[in-house]
């Protein structure tokens, strides 16, 4: 399976197709497999590459605690180490923040950028109705982090899935593999909710990113997403939105038609 090391680490990567590079980054929890559903639509038009970010499934697992900036500065040296810039590069959640955070440093690596509900809490304030809701889920990503110190990484991992980002009942509906994989990847979210930085953006820096930006969210997901994609739409000059009717945080997982569109029509545009 092929590898390449960069910054220290091994990381895990596919590529497929041909013509435009575009690298797409997954989110916590997950790995290169989160796009199966969406990478064999796109590689029929671009060349298109998924990996493993540090710490998850097929990637090398450093010890001691990590930043997304270093997932940052990995996906710079992926994308130059395999001669892919400058790319296409999206991102989901944790992803989005990563994509986000490297077109504010190195612009260059870039085509387009193409982020879906980056959770960076701390760019907005919060609106007053949003608050009582804000404080719940941080009461459970809390309780989350616990379950994981304590080694409980199955509780950890069904409380994130049924209580934060899905729904009651999802974690018994997911496929085992699914399962083993949000297992697999447990403590890199624990390593990742340790960082500091991780809601944080960098604003005025990315006020000056001088490329064509797609910003997406979903009708069902959490109501702050639309308000950091907002304050993220007001940074970007050359900002669109779109939504994606009745999807909420992983549209390329249960609406993998609508966002192969939908990400396809933006790069067309933007040749």
């Amino acid at each position: 399976m092929p590898k390449v090391r960069v910054n220290g680490v091994d990381l895990h990567y596919e590529l497929t197709g041909a013509g435009e590079p575009l690298v797409l980054v997954h989110g916590s929890w997950a790995d290169h497999a989160h796009w199966d559903l969406v990478q064999p639509a796109l590689a029929e038009r671009y060349r298109v590459l998924v990996y493993d970010r540090r710490g998850h499934s097929r990637s090398e697992r450093p010890p001691g605690p990590g930043s997304r900036t270093e997932d940052e500065d990995d996906l710079a040296a992926l994308v130059q180490a395999l001669d892919l810039a400058p790319a296409h590069i999206a991102g989901n959640s944790f992803g989005a923040s990563t994509v986000l955070g490297l077109a504010v440093r190195r612009p260059e690596l870039f085509r387009t950028v193409i982020a879906h509900e980056p959770p960076l809490m701390a760019i907005v304030p919060p609106e007053p109705d949003l608050l009582p809701v804000m404080r719940a889920v941080e009461r459970r990503i809390d309780s989350v982090l616990a379950h994981l110190r304590a080694g409980e990484t199955r509780a950890g991992a069904q409380q994130f899935v049924d209580e934060v980002a899905f729904g009651p009942g999802t974690w018994e509906r997911l496929p085992p593999e699914v399962r083993d994989t949000l297992l697999t990847n447990a403590l890199t979210f624990l390593d990742e909710q340790q960082d500091p930085g991780w809601p944080l953006l960098d604003l005025a820096g990315l006020s000056a990113h001088p490329g064509p930006a797609l910003l997406t969210v979903g009708t069902e997901s959490p109501p702050w997403f639309p308000a950091i994609i907002a304050r993220l739409a007001r940074a970007l000059p050359r900002a669109q939105v779109r939504t994606f009717a009745g999807a909420g945080h992983t549209p390329h997982v249960t609406h993998p038609a609508e966002y192969v569109r939908t990400v396809s029509g933006f790069i067309e545009t933007h040749r």
